[in-house]
C-alpha cells in the first residue's frame, strides 16, 4: 500500500502507484484533451484518479510563462467547483507562491513545483507553513528554450545531485521529509536516451529515501520510442508507466486516467514486487 501525507489527512492506495489525473486550465498545453474544466475534473473523478493537478501556466517546450493574476483566475474558480463535489486531493502546478497560497485558501492540498522551489524564494516556506506536500521537479532552462540543451555527461548523476540540493533546501525551509516528493523531469532538457536513463534509474534517486512521480503521459519520449503522433501515444504512455512503477515510481501523472488506472490494476495482480 502507498501512503501520502497532507496537512490534515493521510491517503492511501492498494495500487502500486498513485494515479495523478491532469487538468489543465490553459489554452496551449500540448495534449489538447487534458484541457478544460470542471467537466474534465469530475470525469477524471469518476475514472478513478487518487489524485487531480490542475494547472494555469503550460510547460510544454516552447511555452511562454503568464502572470500570477492569469493562473489565479484559471484555476481557483476551478478548484472551487471541484470542491463543491469532491474532496479528492488537489495538486497545483505552479512555480509561484501567490498561486500556491490562493490555491490553498481554495481547498488545494499541494504543490507540484516545476522549479523545484527555485523560482519564488517564498515558496518553500509557505509550503512548510501550510504543511502540504510538494514536487520537486529537475528542469534545465525555462521551457521557451529548454530543448536547446540535452546533452549531459552523466544525466543521473547530474539530475540526482541537483535534485540532492533541492531536498536540502526544502528541508532547509523546514518542510518535513514526508512531504518531499521527487520528479526526474522527463522531456525538460532531455533527449531520449536521457528521459529513458531516467525512467530505468527513477527509484534510486536520492538514494530511493524519497517517492517519485513519473510524468511520461504523451510526451514526446514517447512519440521518439514508438514513431507515433500524440493522439496515438496511449498504449506507449501505458507500457512506459508500467515500467516505471516496475522501476520504483510511486505516483504517475496522466492524462488518461482510465487506462492508467487499469494498468495499475494488472500490475497489482502480477509481477509487481514491492
Amino acid at each position: 500500500m502507498k501512503s501520502l501525507r497532507l496537512a490534515n489527512r493521510t491517503i492511501s492506495t492498494d495500487r502500486p502507484a498513485f494515479v495523478m489525473g491532469i487538468v489543465n486550465a490553459t489554452p496551449d498545453s500540448f495534449w489538447k484533451e487534458s484541457r478544460g474544466t470542471i467537466d474534465r475534473a469530475l470525469q477524471l473523478i469518476e475514472e478513478g484518479a487518487d489524485i487531480l493537478d490542475l494547472g494555469g501556466e503550460s510547460t510544454r517546450p516552447g511555452s511562454a510563462y503568464v502572470s500570477a493574476e492569469e493562473e489565479i483566475s484559471r484555476i481557483v474558480p476551478l478548484i472551487k467547483e471541484v470542491r463543491r463535489h469532491s474532496d479528492i486531493p488537489v495538486s497545483i502546478d505552479t512555480r509561484k507562491m501567490a498561486v500556491m497560497q490562493a490555491a490553498v485558501d481554495a481547498g488545494a492540498d499541494m504543490l507540484n513545483d516545476v522549479s523545484a522551489l527555485e523560482d519564488d524564494a517564498q515558496l518553500g516556506s509557505f509550503v512548510a507553513h501550510a504543511n502540504i506536500p510538494v514536487i520537486l521537479m529537475h528542469k534545465r532552462g525555462i521551457p521557451a528554450i529548454m530543448q536547446n540543451d540535452t546533452a549531459y555527461r552523466d544525466v543521473f548523476a547530474e539530475v540526482n545531485s541537483y535534485l540532492e540540493s533541492r531536498v536540502a533546501h526544502a528541508r532547509g525551509c523546514g518542510i518535513s521529509d514526508d512531504h518531499i516528493i521527487l520528479d526526474p523531469g522527463i522531456g525538460f532538457g532531455k533527449d531520449t536516451a536521457a528521459n529513458c536513463t531516467l525512467i530505468q534509474k527513477c527509484g534510486a534517486l536520492c538514494g530511493g529515501s524519497y517517492p517519485v512521480l513519473m510524468a511520461l503521459s504523451r510526451k514526446t519520449v514517447i512519440g521518439d520510442l514508438t514513431g507515433r503522433a500524440t493522439e496515438n501515444r496511449l498504449a506507449g504512455t501505458l507500457a512506459a508507466n508500467l515500467l516505471a512503477v516496475q522501476y520504483g515510481a510511486s505516483l504517475i501523472r496522466v492524462h488518461d486516467v482510465k487506462e492508467a488506472v487499469d494498468t495499475m490494476a494488472v500490475l497489482a495482480k502480477i509481477g509487481h514486487n514491492e
